[in-house]
C-alpha cells in the first residue's frame, strides 16, 4: 500500500497533518499542501479525515516491489554492546549469518551503534563480519530506542540490506520494531530457528506460535529489509579466526538528542548467577510446590559449583520465583553444559527453551511428564528425596 495525494484537490486545511500518528505529512510553507515523507506506514488514518478526498491508498504493483527488492543485497546483523561489551546473542547471530550470507552469495556485515566503541569493530571481523558500519555518537552512549532506532533506520535506508538480524533481549526487541515501521518492513520476533530460500532469497524465520503448540515459518516477500529478532542462545557461534580483517565504514549522523535520558544504570541482579549464560542450570517447576522449596534447588546449584537458578512459568506465576529466572518461551532460551529439570512436566513451551542443552537431567515422580522425551538421563522419583541424595552425593 502507499499513500497518494492529489495536489490539485488539497486545499491545505492540515487536517490530515494533525491526524497523522507518525509525522508522516508536513505542510508545504508556500501554500500549505500537504507532502508525505519516509515515515509514512500507509495505516490510511488521514484518508478519513479528508474533507477533499485528495488522499487515497493505492494497491502496491508487485512488479514495481519486486524489483525494489532486487537492489537491497546483504545480511546485517545488530551488534548488541553494553557498557561497550558486546554481547553472546551478537556473536551467536554472526555464526548463523555467516552461513545465510555464504548461502546467499553475500557480504555478511555487522552494525555497531554506541560511543567509543570502535575498538570493538575488530572482535566483530574475528567471528564472521566482512563489513562493520559504526555510528559512534553521544547520544548512543546509554541505549535508548528513538536515538538507535533513528541510526539503524539512516542506514537502512543508505545501504539497503535485504535481511536484518538482533537478539531478541530487551534492546533489540527495544528499537527493532521501529525500525521496521520507520522503513516499512516486516518483522517477526523471537525468532528459534533461521534459513533462508536462495532461489527466491527469502529469509525463513521460525518461531513458535499459538502458545508454543506449533512452530510457524514466516516469510516477507514483498518488503525489504526482511527483519528478525531472534533468542538468544539458539545458535552457537563460529570460532573466532584472530588477525580477520573487514572492512570498517563509519557514518557520521546528525541524531536528535534522545527525550529519554539514563541518569543512573544499576545492577539490579548483581548478586544472582546469569541463568542465560550459565554452564549449569539446576530449575524448578510446579513440582517444587512452594517458594521455601527452592532451597533444596539453591543447594544443589552451590554443590555443583554455583550453577544459576531457573524455573518454569508455572513456578514463576505462582510468584514462588522472580521472572529474571524464567525459562522458556515467554522467558529465556538457554543451552547448558548441564540442565537439571526437577519437578519441571515438560510443556513445549517450557521446551523450546532449554531444549538445546547439551545434557538434560529430568526428575519427576511422573513416569509419562513430557520432559521425559527430551532428557538424556530421566529419574522417576520424589525431587524431595532425589535432589538432596544428589546434593549430598556431590558434596562427598
Amino acid at each position: 500500500m502507499a499513500l497518494k495525494i492529489d495536489l490539485d484537490l488539497c486545499t491545505g486545511c492540515g487536517a490530515c497533518v494533525a491526524t497523522c500518528p507518525f509525522g508522516a505529512l508536513s505542510q508545504r510553507a508556500e501554500d500549505g499542501k500537504v507532502d508525505v515523507n519516509e515515515a509514512c506506514t500507509a495505516c490510511g488514518a488521514c484518508v478519513g479525515v479528508c474533507p477533499v478526498g485528495a488522499l487515497t491508498l493505492e494497491v502496491a504493483d508487485r512488479s514495481a516491489m519486486a524489483a525494489e527488492a532486487e537492489q537491497y543485497r546483504g545480511l546485517w546483523v545488530y551488534a548488541e554492546q553494553r557498557a561497550g561489551q558486546l554481547q553472546d546473542v551478537t556473536l551467536e547471530l554472526l555464526g548463523q549469518g555467516r552461513t545465510l550470507a555464504d548461502k546467499l552469495g553475500v557480504e555478511l556485515s555487522a552494525v555497531l551503534l554506541g560511543h567509543q566503541v570502535r575498538g570493538l569493530g575488530d572482535k566483530l571481523f574475528e567471528y564472521g563480519a566482512d563489513k562493520v558500519y559504526l555510528v559512534d555518537h553521544p547520544a548512543l552512549e546509554n541505549y535508548t530506542a528513538e536515538p538507535y532506532a533513528e541510526a539503524m533506520s539512516a542506514l537502512v535506508r543508505k545501504y539497503k540490506p535485504e535481511a536484518l538480524l538482533a537478539g531478541a533481549t530487551s534492546i533489540g526487541r527495544g528499537f527493532i520494531a521501529r525500525v521496521a515501521i520507520q522503513v516499512n518492513a516486516g518483522l517477526t520476533a523471537d525468532c528459534t530457528e533461521l534459513d533462508v530460500d536462495v532461489e527466491k532469497r527469502l529469509l525463513l524465520q521460525t518461531r513458535p506460535a499459538f502458545g508454543g503448540n506449533i512452530m510457524a515459518c514466516i516469510v516477507c516477500p514483498d518488503h525489504r529489509p526482511q527483519m528478525a529478532t531472534v533468542r538468544p542462545k539458539v545458535f552457537a557461534p563460529l570460532a573466532p579466526v584472530p588477525g580477520r580483517t573487514g572492512e570498517l565504514i563509519e557514518e557520521a549522523l546528525n541524531l536528535k538528542d534522545p527525550v529519554v535520558r539514563v541518569l543512573e544504570t544499576v545492577n539490579a541482579m548483581q548478586n544472582e548467577v546469569n541463568v542465560a549464560g550459565a554452564e549449569f542450570i539446576v530449575t524448578g517447576g510446579r513440582g517444587v510446590g512452594a517458594p521455601e522449596n527452592f532451597k533444596l534447588l539453591e543447594d544443589l546449584a552451590d554443590a555443583l559449583g554455583g550453577a544459576a537458578i531457573g524455573a518454569s512459568r508455572a513456578a514463576v506465576d505462582a510468584g514462588w520465583i522472580s521472572s529474571f529466572h524464567q525459562v522458556g518461551q515467554t522467558g529465556k532460551t538457554v543451552r547448558p553444559k548441564i540442565y537439571i529439570a526437577c519437578g519441571v512436566s515438560g510443556q513445549i513451551q517450557h521446551l523450546v527453551g532449554m531444549s538445546s542443552s547439551d545434557t538434560i537431567i529430568a526428575i519427576n515422580k511422573d513416569p509419562d511428564a513430557p520432559i521425559f522425551g527430551v532428557a538424556d538421563i530421566g529419574i522417576v522419583g520424589d525431587l524431595f528425596q532425589v535432589v538432596p541424595a544428589l546434593t549430598k552425593a556431590l558434596r562427598r
